[in-house]
């Protein structure tokens, strides 16, 4: 089950935006741990989201009529790229366009964008998502420009740096936005629960049983070792769907999640004038 609503696809995307340039700003690399992990100790895993203060760097994609996807900012040498899932911008053979990713979005009617908005301006989604959509491949990376003012996102908001070989069973925390339908306010929810392989998929897919994540919360990051604001975690994967209504699938971020992350990484779109 893919929790996001059709959006209006066009084969125009913008692959590829302009070279990469410039020493890179912010850390490229990432820390990774080995082999898996026993969930975190602590309090009791829970079994629904809850309504969330949610996470600067967090948001949702955003056309001209309203958000049907979630999105996060991950740490990246330009600052500018987020992850989300890959059902999102690439379905039905043809690509999303003309949308922005909208950090820390919220409030009821059409919601506001506190943070500002960020123009899409590269996808990057695996041969084999795009080929076979192949469901152990259901995770993109988005290049944004800069905004007006010639902030890239993660200067304005942060970010959480991303995990490219972690363990399967973790306790992590997942948040997302569901759509208007369950969530008129568009304030985004969370879940703190352990993870764990689903065994009726391949092994890097991971399973959670919490209910609450419906349409729109594609693509939330999955945080493992969350804390708080000031101490995010990582992102060791992006919700891509799952068969019930309190069960939620992500995959595990690997080799070929890191290579996308790298295509996307390259793209910078320096200020200019009218952005």
């Amino acid at each position: 089950m893919l929790r996001n609503r059709p959006l209006l696809w066009s084969a125009a995307v913008v692959l590829t935006a302009a070279a990469a340039c410039a020493a890179p700003s912010h850390s490229a690399t990432p820390r990774a741990t080995a082999g898996p992990r026993p969930p975190a100790a602590g309090p009791s895993p829970q079994t629904s989201a809850v309504p969330s203060a949610g996470l600067d760097w967090v948001g949702v994609l955003l056309d001209d009529e309203d958000h049907w996807c979630t999105a996060s900012v991950v740490d990246s040498p330009h600052g500018n790229v987020v992850a989300t899932a890959a059902h999102c911008v690439f379905e039905y053979g043809t690509y999303a366009s003309d949308f922005s990713f909208a950090p820390g979005f919220r409030g009821s009617g059409e919601g506001a964008s506190p943070h500002g908005t960020w123009r899409v301006a590269a996808v990057q989604v695996d041969d084999r998502w795009l080929k076979d959509g192949d469901e152990a491949y259901d995770y993109a990376f988005l290049a944004l420009e800069p905004d007006a003012r010639g902030r890239q996102v993660q200067d304005v908001v942060g970010a959480a740096r991303p995990e490219w070989m972690s363990g399967p069973d973790r306790r992590v925390t997942v948040v997302g936005y569901p759509n208007a339908d369950h969530n008129p306010a568009h304030r985004p929810i969370a879940c703190t629960t352990d993870a764990r392989h689903d065994a009726d998929q391949p092994p890097e897919m991971l399973r959670i049983e919490c209910a609450g994540f419906w349409d729109g919360t594609s693509g939330s990051p999955w945080l493992a070792d969350h804390v708080d604001p000031a101490r995010p975690g990582r992102v060791i994967g992006v919700l891509s769907g799952g068969d019930t209504d309190t069960e939620s699938t992500a995959v595990l971020f690997g080799a070929r999640a890191r290579a996308l992350y790298d295509k996307a990484a390259r793209v910078r779109v320096p200020a200019g004038p009218g952005r």
